[in-house]
């Protein structure tokens, strides 16, 4: 993985140099606030090895007798199980033993009725993962799904076919799983949701769908390697969250993540998480927003090229694309593409890159580029590890908390109250 600065004023950075080497030190010593929830940090190099045999035995087990697995959870029990589910599958005809399919990330009647319908002639299994086993979403699609798996298979073998991530010793979830027999696997305590696909919450779908989570583990590793040193200038997450904070500092209060392969749309809804819950606080932080190119330079672009000045662009490159097609010549040329004959699709992408970023720095946007060698687990994982030491660096720099979120209970108690949840009347 490289950075490219080269569309970006940095004749300042190195005022912000000290300031990100005091935020990586409190992330790296734990003195920061939230330090309870740093486990991710060392976890590449000091998780349950017996754990993940057990979690590569599940797997085998979920492929030899589901055609699906359901995963049923929600935020940081979904979005980087799916992050990764879809950047390596197939767009259109999968080849993986296991299908895998989300519920418990949103409220839709429509979707879980037509959920059960699909499942009807579907061999499949369910990993419900929740450390309280009580958060509305995934409790609720957990209670239908639990119902119809032991309607189709009987209540002894529905059990075999429940898997529970969960917390290690308490928790509804926890203590239906000890009462029921399911297998569980455990959310750590010292790892918050968005930064949990990591662990079991992430790992036993992964596998269950047939990527490989040593080869994932792997990335983890290499982005530890890398991102735990104390070098400003050789350290690209601590200099990109200081890049960051110097943009913020400047009006920039907006970071549109952009990709030029779809592939990547769910790496955005997970980094879209990460750095909201984790920025997002004491009327402070970026906002993160994402577009999907060339797709949304027909729609937001226009918004990005000519709209207020208040925000910059990371730019996601693959470099070398796993796939690609050369256009063609044709003879009546009717199109007018004959210019592209003897060219890929994929150096036509990379020409609308340049050219969109050529408009929008003249345009005022600052614009910074992740380039990634190819989409596949380890890069992915890497990725990942990067974004996360930089969003605790950022986090701390803009003197917040990096690793709560408190702002995600308002709602619920307003929600509760509406629903005559008991004990929220008074709310």
């Amino acid at each position: 993985m490289k950075i490219d600065y080269s569309n970006l004023k940095l004749d300042r950075l190195n005022d912000y140099e000290q300031k990100a080497l005091n935020a990586f030190d409190a992330l790296m010593d734990g003195s920061g606030e939230g330090s309870d929830f740093i486990g991710w940090i060392d976890r590449p190099n000091d998780y349950d090895r017996k754990e993940f045999e057990r979690i590569k035995k599940a797997a085998a087990k979920i492929q030899s007798d589901s055609d699906v697995l359901v995963s049923i959870g929600i935020g940081g029990s979904y979005l980087g199980i799916k992050a990764v589910d879809v950047a390596l599958d197939k767009y259109f005809d999968s080849d993986r033993k296991v299908k895998l399919i989300y519920a418990g990330n949103q409220l839709s009647g429509q979707y879980m009725t037509e959920l059960l319908e699909y499942l009807k002639d579907k061999d499949y299994s369910l990993n419900v993962i929740s450390k309280s086993g009580t958060t509305t979403e995934p409790a609720i699609a957990f209670r239908f799904l639990r119902e119809s798996l032991e309607e189709k298979y009987g209540k002894e073998e529905a059990k075999s076919r429940i898997y529970a991530t969960t917390d290690k010793k308490k928790g509804a979830l926890k203590d239906l799983a000890n009462k029921e027999g399911y297998e569980s696997f455990i959310v750590p305590d010292d790892i918050g949701g968005r930064f949990s696909v990591i662990s079991a919450v992430g790992l036993l779908p992964l596998a269950a769908c047939g990527i490989d989570i040593d080869e994932f583990m792997a990335g983890f590793a290499d982005g530890r390697n890398k991102y735990t040193k104390r070098d400003f200038k050789n350290n690209e997450a601590i200099k990109y969250a200081a890049i960051r904070n110097m943009l913020y500092e400047n009006g920039k209060d907006i970071e549109v993540l952009v990709n030029y392969e779809p592939k990547l749309k769910y790496i955005a809804e997970w980094w879209k998480q990460l750095f909201a819950e984790s920025e997002g606080k004491d009327g402070k932080g970026i906002f993160p927003v994402s577009v999907n190119n060339t797709t949304d330079l027909h729609s937001l672009g226009q918004m990005i090229q000519a709209g207020k000045r208040n925000l910059f662009e990371t730019v996601i490159e693959i470099e070398n694309p796993l796939k690609d097609i050369e256009i063609k010549e044709d003879s009546e040329n009717l199109d007018g593409l004959n210019y592209l004959a003897g060219k890929s699709v994929n150096y036509v992408n990379k020409q609308a890159m340049e050219g969109t970023t050529i408009a929008h720095v003249k345009g005022d946007i600052p614009n910074l580029r992740i380039i990634v060698d190819k989409i596949d687990a380890r890069n992915l994982a890497e990725l990942f590890y990067f974004f996360e030491i930089a969003v605790g660096v950022g986090g701390y720099m803009l003197e917040v908390n990096p690793f709560n979120q408190p702002g995600v209970e308002e709602y619920k108690s307003q929600m509760f109250k509406l629903l005559g949840k008991p004990g929220y009347e008074n709310k």
